[in-house]
């Protein structure tokens, strides 16, 4: 859809009333989390990249839509997470600091924009380091930020992030992670430091090795020669074939 500020009070008869979609991007760098956002135009208010679902579209296509036209970044798949239908969760000051920073002063946007919207959350895991995102024309901004310096956020956003995390560390337990984040080759420590980062605990080493050793979705290649050879860390990458096979029927592990 090739919307423009010009043109979204034609498209808003094309959208489905009262259903909105809102995603949380997360990429891994330096041990850290990050989130990808957006910092709205002529304001300092940040958000998740999120939009409106055409009538004759299926909501999965719609999310990655989106995605690709708020942010640049064009994913194979999306994962639903949760849906935000709290009767208060668009605070209706933010809609209106919204629409003056865009220098929108159109009735039929402002009632549109007013209403009660439920919002279905989007999440996914993805490389930070081959993503290129860029700002859409709503937006001044789209970067990555820092889980940790994540600011205030419009409307519930800040919440939505906080249960994509939620959904991430239930879903550890059940499925592997690590693919998108991590090089394609890693030493099992890297692996661990991005479980403890999304966990936001420790975990004992010997235990966590032995358990994703068991799972059998590793491929285990060279030292990584960094000191004496007897140091030296081995090198793992994923096997894709199982990797995908676990991300179809879940693994089910004990991490502690």
């Amino acid at each position: 859809m090739d919307l423009t500020m010009s043109s979204i009070e034609d498209h808003i008869q094309n959208w489905q009333p009262g259903l909105s979609i809102d995603c949380v991007i997360m990429g891994y760098a330096n041990h850290e989390l990050h989130v990808l956002l957006l910092k709205w135009k002529n304001s300092d208010r940040w958000s998740l990249p999120g939009g409106f679902i055409e009538k004759e579209e299926d909501l999965d296509d719609a999310a990655l839509r989106i995605l690709s036209e708020r942010t640049g970044v064009t994913l194979p798949t999306l994962h639903q997470f949760h849906t935000f239908g709290g009767r208060q969760r668009r605070d209706p000051d933010d809609v209106l600091e919204v629409l003056s920073s865009l220098e929108l002063k159109n009735p039929v946007v402002e009632n549109w924009l007013m209403q009660r919207f439920v919002s279905v959350g989007y999440l996914s895991l993805i490389n930070m380091n081959t993503s290129h995102p860029k700002a859409d024309f709503l937006s001044d901004r789209c970067e990555w930020i820092l889980l940790r310096d994540v600011p205030e956020l419009i409307f519930d956003h800040n919440e939505m992030i906080e249960k994509a995390l939620e959904f991430l560390r239930i879903r550890l337990r059940y499925l592997p992670v690590g693919r998108s984040l991590l090089p394609q080759k890693f030493t099992m420590k890297d692996l661990q430091r991005l479980y403890e980062t999304i966990l936001n605990k420790s975990l004992d080493r010997a235990n966590f090795q032995k358990s994703f050793l068991k799972l059998n979705v590793l491929v285990r290649h060279e030292k990584q020669m960094l000191g004496g050879a007897h140091k030296a860390p081995f090198l793992y990458s994923f096997d894709k074939v199982r990797y995908d096979e676990y991300m179809k029927r879940g693994l089910g592990f004990t991490l502690s």
